[in-house]
């Protein structure tokens, strides 16, 4: 029998602007007005990861992470790829690490397909063909991305509804599943169950709509207010370009696109928009999922989750005694 208290994790996901960083300083912090246990923050944010993007991926600041230790955050140069089995593998690791240390893991971000597969375990997919792989690569340099990405729309459109147009990576990787196997990568199905290697607290913050939107907004003006336009230079001076897997997200992929400084700002503030849109795709009727409707502004909002999440978590504790 496992160790129920011990291999507890804390799963919270919300989407872009919803407040999430805030809730889990006052939440886990020792200096926060609802602290609940010492706990450790794993990132599930698939931007956070690259170094020099902080502005356009909103990091938490260095004073919050000095407060409660984070991990997943600036791994990786924008050059070099990664992905959700990378994610999955990363994230088991610091798991041990933050258990073993008598904390609790706390898995908190926005990127649904990550957290999926953390609570599911990755699928088994075909291995890469590397002849296939190089003559994708070269069509998307050759042909671009739109092409194939329409191509991906008519062989596997669950896939393409997912992927970003700019992703040439996955774009590339859905195709291969196809053309390998002859089958979608929705056909290769995580396994019916969470995994049994934890014990899984999870919670959903669903915040009101138009009032997300609104946070968008206004988050995407501040950035460019704290200096998104020179961060996005400064990388492009380091070396990076368009074809680099960090540069491909929101809020930097738009500066290759045009050179209005308006204009990139609103296709920032569209483009966020639609993914806050889709980011629930992946979490839908995930077992046990503690769904709150939350408002950051409303002070009830968060005792609300403090209440809900202390209840959850001594009930695992008292489940652990009494099983031992």
């Amino acid at each position: 029998m496992k160790n129920i208290n011990k291999n507890t994790v804390i799963v919270i996901f919300a989407p872009t602007a919803s407040g999430k960083t805030a809730m889990t300083r006052e939440l886990f912090s020792p200096s926060g007005s609802h602290f609940i246990f010492k706990g450790e923050v794993i990132s599930a944010d698939s931007q956070s990861v690259y170094k020099g993007m902080d502005i356009g991926t909103a990091k938490p600041d260095f004073a919050f992470r000095n407060e409660i230790p984070h991990h997943l955050i600036d791994i990786l140069t924008p050059d070099k790829q990664f992905n959700v089995s990378d994610f999955v593998d990363l994230a088991d690791e610091a798991c041990e690490k933050i258990i073993a240390k008598g904390a609790v893991p706390i898995v908190c971000g926005g990127t649904g397909f990550y957290i999926r597969n953390f609570l599911y375990g990755v699928p088994k997919t075909p291995e890469s063909d590397e002849k296939l792989r190089k003559q994708l690569k070269e069509r998307i340099i050759k042909e671009g991305n739109e092409v194939l990405y329409k191509e991906l729309q008519k062989v596997d459109p669950k896939s393409a509804e997912k992927i970003h147009i700019n992703d040439a990576y996955r774009i590339c990787r859905a195709l291969e599943v196809f053309y390998l196997t002859g089958k979608t990568r929705d056909e290769f199905l995580l396994k019916p169950g969470l995994r049994d290697k934890y014990n899984f607290i999870f919670i959903v913050l669903q915040p009101p709509r138009e009032k997300l939107y609104e946070r968008i907004r206004q988050r995407v003006d501040l950035m460019f207010e704290q200096g998104l336009e020179q961060e996005v230079q400064k990388l492009i001076k380091d070396g990076y370009t368009k074809d680099s897997p960090g540069l491909k997200a929101i809020g930097y992929s738009e500066w290759f696109e045009n050179t209005d400084v308006e204009k990139i700002k609103e296709e920032i503030k569209h483009h966020s928009t639609k993914y806050a849109k889709k980011q629930y795709t992946y979490i839908r009727d995930i077992p046990g999922s503690l769904v709150v409707d939350y408002d950051s502004d409303s002070e009830d909002c968060l005792e609300k989750v403090y209440e809900l999440l202390t209840k959850v978590y001594n009930s695992v504790i008292i489940q652990y005694h009494f099983i031992k």
